[in-house]
């Protein structure tokens, strides 16, 4: 037997899942959830936009979650040999650069800064940075314009240049204590390796490429000169970060003596580089050209691939086109929406302070109406719009209630928001040459709301399948770890070797339904317009909107 490991990082807890490299059985699992702050996320009752994390979490979730996998795995198999593992592959949440000393120790674990939150890992969903990330935009259209016009000629609040910038505005003591900046994504394995120097951490493309405008045809990382023009103190720590950005065919390192002791796993074997949880997640999903992988979590994240021997084009919106950034030898597509299971978290817990008894109630009450027949329209933008609109500041709506409006209608009306968001992004990608022949959909929600599935084929008219595994990001890390192992110890010498033997779909498949997709397509057209018109794309007369909602209800209910 020859077994990989795959360690999943996400925003509330960390994941270790111990697979079979022979069919990706999974032979052992254990989450473990962080313990700080709220859910694990530290947050500022002051600032809505802020969201950090303690990195010290990330360490003692990591031994924890190890040995629970262990654990799982020597009770479904007696014969399971920790010696079997071959294999790391590390995914994260990002953009969620870390401050680090000149050991490669963040900030955040010094007696200085252990209670400064800019000193923390600034997590993916911190949008603090809006002002800067505009000023970036602005400065690279006019400057560089080829920067931005690679990841949807908009640079994000919630991207690596923008949050180091505030920083520096906001907390300069830390910006000044920092030797570097560090991505989630590439400092796992780094520590896993024993790197004790930033300058020696493997950054992978991944982050580079979709967050921090690094690209190989502009030598790397935006130029001194351009980042003098944000603040000289950014173009001075240009040189500290790094030079060159990897794809997935090359390791972040091997496991350290110190390491391999804490997990009690072998040294010496391979860490697989770092990448998002979402791009290894559609690798565990079996992303292949043609297939859009939807990871539906917290956010959601779409990718897609195109072989690297084909020319595309930038569009416009989209969060980026990276050579390399999900599977060599492919440009990675990456577009996403920045709150879905949180919009229906809020709705849930927080406004209606239920529980999990509560979601499972009203997603039986909404699978009971009919399309339209709540009269609600929503935009699903409670955190912001990733895409296609890249702006921070929007914020959620929803359109039609009355003296009547149930729970169940709003939640339902927030499914459905996230579903037209989801077809606007479907639309742009195709619109720009990008083949889409199937929807694979990865994460709880997809597994675990029948509703929510069926909605979204409903509102794009396509077909929705199921990925195999329930934990495609742990499992895509894992893969990659196999390859990067390779067939002589057990593993895989490619990434579509692994995938066909290690990924699948689930049987079910979730179809459009003609009559629901025929009201949809008239509420989407309802949605476009709100949509393009709050979104700041378009004058649209909105006079009429509440009026033809009201129509289409009085339809759904007779």
């Amino acid at each position: 037997m020859a077994v990989t490991l795959g360690l999943d990082f996400g925003t509330n807890s960390v994941r270790a899942l111990l697979v079979d490299c022979r069919d990706g059985s999974e032979l052992g699992t254990c989450v473990v959830p962080y313990p700080s702050g709220d859910q694990g996320v530290l947050l500022d009752p002051r600032d809505p936009h802020l969201a950090r994390q303690h990195p010290g979490d990330y360490l003692k979730t990591l031994k924890q979650s190890m040995a629970g996998a262990l654990a799982a795995a020597r009770k479904a198999r007696p014969d399971f040999d920790p010696a079997s593992v071959i294999g790391i592959g590390v995914d994260t949440t990002g953009s969620s650069p870390i401050p680090v000393d000149r050991q490669n120790r963040p900030l955040a674990l010094s007696d200085r800064f252990r209670e400064t939150l800019a000193a923390q890992c600034w997590l993916w969903k911190d949008h603090t940075s809006h002002e800067e990330a505009a000023r970036i935009t602005a400065l690279a259209r006019k400057h560089r314009p080829h920067y931005t016009a690679r990841c949807g000629d908009t640079y994000s609040s919630e991207w690596f240049w923008s949050k180091i910038w505030h920083c520096l505005n906001t907390a300069p003591e830390v910006f000044d204590a920092a030797a570097s900046w560090v991505e989630f994504a590439d400092w796992i394995p780094s520590v896993l390796a024993g790197v004790t120097d930033p300058a020696q951490v493997v950054r992978g493309v991944c982050a580079a490429g979709h967050k921090a405008m690094y690209a190989k045809d502009w030598g790397g990382l935006p130029d001194e000169e351009f980042l003098a023009l944000l603040d000289p103190k950014l173009a001075a720590l240009r040189p500290r970060l790094y030079q060159e950005a990897h794809d997935a065919s090359t390791p972040a390192g091997s496991l350290c003596p110190e390491w391999a002791d804490r997990l009690g796993l072998p040294a010496g074997i391979p860490i697989a580089i770092g990448e998002f949880d979402v791009h290894y997640g559609a690798i565990g999903s079996g992303v292949e050209e043609g297939v859009l992988v939807k990871v539906i979590g917290t956010s959601t994240c779409d990718c897609a691939v195109v072989s690297a021997d084909k020319k595309i084009g930038d569009i416009p919106g989209i969060c980026g086109i990276v050579e390399g950034a999900i599977l060599p030898g492919f440009y990675g597509i990456e577009a996403g929406q920045s709150a879905v299971g949180d919009i229906f978290k809020w709705w849930v817990e927080g406004v209606c302070r239920g529980d999990a008894s509560l979601h499972e109630a009203l997603t039986a009450e909404a699978a009971a109406l009919r399309p339209g027949q709540s009269g609600l329209l929503a935009l699903d933008w409670n955190n912001g719009n990733r895409t296609i609109l890249v702006d921070q500041r929007l914020t959620g709506l929803l359109l039609g209630q009355t003296l009547h409006t149930s729970r169940a209608e709003i939640y339902r009306a927030l499914i459905e928001a996230t579903a037209f968001g989801a077809r606007i992004i479907l639309e742009r990608i195709e619109d720009y040459g990008v083949p889409v022949r199937q929807i694979v959909c990865a994460g709880g929600i997809a597994e675990k709301n029948p509703l929510l599935m069926q909605i979204y084929a409903d509102i794009t008219g396509r077909e929705m399948r199921i990925a195999r595994s329930s934990q495609a990001c742990a499992l895509g890390a894992a893969v990659a770890a196999s390859v990067l192992a390779g067939s002589a110890a057990g593993g895989h010498d490619s990434f579509p070797a692994a995938q066909q033997a290690m990924t699948g779909l689930k049987e079910i498949v979730y179809r459009p339904d003609p009559a629901a997709s025929r009201t949809y397509e008239r509420l989407h057209q309802l949605y476009q317009q709100v949509h393009d018109a709050f979104g700041g794309v378009a004058t649209v007369d909105l006079g009429r909107i509440m009026k033809e909602l009201l129509a289409i209800k009085e339809e759904a209910s007779r």
